[in-house]
């Protein structure tokens, strides 16, 4: 059995998945993309290796191959009404969305598997331009679950609970450039 083909037969969605189609105008969705042509991109190093995405941070950056936060530029204010938003759909205060990463994903990119940066919290994300499948799987292989959902143009998402904490996911290689807006909240100590 093929790969598309186990996640095509597990249609139930993580618990702490939210999705919101239509979440932008396509008006916002235009005004926003024009925005981001005019941002500083930067390349992403994994394990030696550059990836085909392009990132900008904004708020907080972390860093993939140390793993480390540190301060990056002031939060553009273009994001100002799709962060609170965003954060009125994930339950938080607009503030509490401490990191911004906008990724440009040219055709051909997607993303491996992996849980989101472990000092995050709760992940709210907006896709532009273009449509991916975000793909989720949790337990061991040979017993895995899995599970996949459509993110069209202009739907928002939002990881929390067991879909942030126990669930991994990935961006399936899409087919023409797309952009992504994505919030996070820093998790709280204990």
């Amino acid at each position: 059995m093929t790969q598309r083909v186990l996640f095509e037969l597990a249609p139930k969605a993580p618990t702490g998945l939210i999705l919101e189609p239509d979440f932008l105008t396509i008006a916002e969705e235009n005004e926003l993309i024009e925005a981001i042509r005019k941002l500083d991109f930067s390349e992403v190093r994994m394990h030696g290796v550059v990836a085909k995405r392009r990132v900008a941070h904004f708020g907080l950056r972390y860093a993939f191959t140390s793993h480390h936060l540190s301060p990056a530029s002031e939060i553009p204010h273009e994001f100002d009404l799709i962060r609170a938003r965003a954060a009125n759909s994930a339950h938080v205060e607009p503030q509490s969305f401490s990191e911004v990463l906008v990724t440009e994903y040219p055709p051909g990119a997607g993303i491996g598997w992996h849980h989101d940066a472990p000092p995050f919290g709760i992940i709210a994300g907006i896709s532009l331009a273009a449509h991916c499948t975000m793909r989720f799987r949790k337990g061991p292989v040979g017993h895995r679950e899995t599970s996949a959902v459509e993110l069209a143009r202009r739907s928002l998402y939002v990881l929390a609970g067991s879909a942030r904490a126990e669930w991994q996911h990935s961006i399936s290689p899409i087919a023409e450039l797309r952009y992504s807006i994505t919030f996070r909240t820093l998790k709280q100590k204990s």
